[in-house]
């Protein structure tokens, strides 16, 4: 493959597959799958490929291809992938690559659905991918974009009953609407994007006004005053999607309201652009401002993993159960970052892989369960293992690797996160962390155990109930095994991400 720009096959192989579908698929279902399941799998080859192939020896930014597109301006169409890079590429087409399927039996506009998919996935592609901060930011809406139709639309709405002194606001906002939430979602997300739009143009200035490059900006020393500021920017930019608190509000109403594969692709990789963008644009290009605010985003760390656990504990609907997790363990990918350790760092990226591919595979369970129970009330379901055994093996290794059992690909990314951060500047930091952990527990195993191992329910709908069946066990397969592989064999992503770790630390002077 060499000379072959696999970077750009993999970012716009699944928007050709859309382009496939818009114009071919109306009266053809099956066209509409297959072609969706063939433009996700080329790219799902090529990560792989990437994978494989990165030079670790020889580390920094590899697979580079680059063309201008308004050269007056320094815009480029520049893109190379470093080992985090080739880590989160492999995470969205794995995640995709189970979505597409998970997603087989949509039935209401399936053409429109999956064209919508797959143009969103090319944004996250584009997103990881890409050294133009212009483009970056191009690639950065058109991931969080068709999200408000792919849940306005596709989504399902819950009944989230008005209460306290704000139960008049519930009533008349629609609170537990699929429109409520696609709303809320869509102007969390372009309230940030309006935060990273500032700090980029700000840097472009700072810099002459030549060259929008990651490479070309990393030279440039700008003033402490600027980074200060243009860094909270980034911060609270990129931190919304990262569903930092107090700015998470939007993120468990979108999970719940999304349809399976859309949440799947919201938790398992939306929500790592957010912190990718913290690391990849904020600590690279501001390392003055890391050092000065990263107290605050190790505090905020805390106060996410905590807090997080806690709301999922509270919850008796299982997608919400699942999107206040994510809280949490996004929480864990802060904490990682703010550490500034190269146990931590390493910890924070391979959570952010970890998690990915764990909450892909239990938004899919949850899409299952619903499908063939028309429930998410998790104590009024139970039992279900005897009835759906291979959906409830699925989902206890999904909780086992959310709390961290060893041989899990969850243990590893919380491990290394908890000695970064004890080794760091502020171990105290590891004790919100463990308490975190511990509360995972809890709530993980309540449902498990309420849900497929406890008693039977005696509700007349939940007693013949069928197990995984056809394309639905893709997902469920791939996702387990991934799960275990990165558990067993934690190199396989840890060495990579490692090449990219050292130098941002030796650029911030930590090392």
């Amino acid at each position: 493959m060499n000379g072959l720009p696999v970077l750009s096959i993999i970012t716009w192989a699944p928007f050709a597959a859309a382009l496939v579908i818009m114009a071919f698929g109306r009266t053809r279902p099956q066209l509409v799958r297959w072609s969706a399941a063939i433009g996700v799998a080329i790219s799902c080859v090529g990560a792989l490929w990437i994978f494989r192939a990165y030079d670790q020896a020889a580390g920094g930014w590899q697979f580079g291809e680059r063309f201008d597109l308004v050269p007056t301006l320094g815009i480029a169409y520049e893109l190379a992938a470093d080992g985090m890079s080739v880590v989160m590429v492999l995470l969205t087409a794995i995640i995709i690559l189970a979505g597409v399927f998970a997603s087989w039996t949509v039935k209401t506009r399936d053409q429109e659905f999956y064209a919508l998919l797959l143009l969103l996935v090319t944004g996250v592609f584009g997103v990881f991918v890409s050294l133009d901060l212009f483009v970056f930011f191009l690639f950065y809406e058109i991931a969080v974009l068709p999200m408000y139709l792919l849940i306005g639309i596709w989504g399902s709405s819950g009944d989230v009953p008005p209460r306290g002194v704000f139960g008049w606001a519930y009533r008349r906002t629609g609170v537990g609407s699929k429109e409520y939430a696609a709303m809320k979602l869509t102007l969390y997300l372009l309230f940030g994007s309006a935060f990273i739009l500032v700090g980029i143009l700000a840097l472009y200035v700072a810099a002459g006004s030549t060259s929008f490059s990651l490479l070309a900006l990393e030279k440039v020393k700008f003033a402490p005053g600027l980074q200060s500021w243009v860094f909270l920017a980034f911060y609270v930019g990129f931190g919304i999607l990262a569903a930092i608190f107090p700015f998470h509000t939007w993120s468990p109403d979108g999970h719940a309201s999304a349809p399976t594969a859309v949440s799947m692709l919201h938790a398992g990789v939306l929500m790592k652009l957010g912190a990718y963008g913290v690391i990849r644009v904020g600590m690279w290009l501001l390392p003055e401002a890391t050092h000065q605010w990263m107290w605050l985003v190790g505090f905020v760390a805390c106060i996410n993993i905590v807090w997080g656990a806690l709301s999922a504990m509270a919850q008796t609907d299982l997608k919400y159960v699942i999107a206040y997790s994510s809280v949490s363990h996004m929480g864990i990918v802060m904490l990682g970052a703010a550490t500034l350790t190269e146990t931590g760092l390493n910890g924070a990226v391979f959570q952010m892989f970890a998690h990915g591919v764990m909450t892909g595979l239990f938004f899919a369970l949850v899409g299952l369960v619903y499908e063939k129970a028309h429930s998410r009330e998790i104590f009024k379901m139970g039992g279900f293992a005897s009835m759906m055994p291979g959906i409830a093996a699925a989902f206890t290794i999904g909780g086992l690797s959310s709390l961290g059992l060893p041989a899990t690909s969850g243990f590893v990314a919380e491990f290394l996160t908890f000695l970064g951060a004890w080794a760091s500047a502020h171990p105290w930091w590891l004790f919100p962390g463990v308490i975190g952990a511990f509360l995972t527990s809890l709530y993980v195993l309540r449902v498990v155990r309420a849900i497929f191992w406890g008693p039977k329910s005696t509700d007349p709908h939940f007693q013949h109930l069928p197990d995984a069946q056809g394309t639905e066990w893709v997902a469920l397969v791939l996702l387990v095994f991934v799960i275990v592989l990165f558990g067993v064999l934690p190199s396989l992503a840890v060495s990579p991400i490692e090449t990219s770790t050292v130098p941002l630390l030796m650029r911030l002077g930590v090392m």
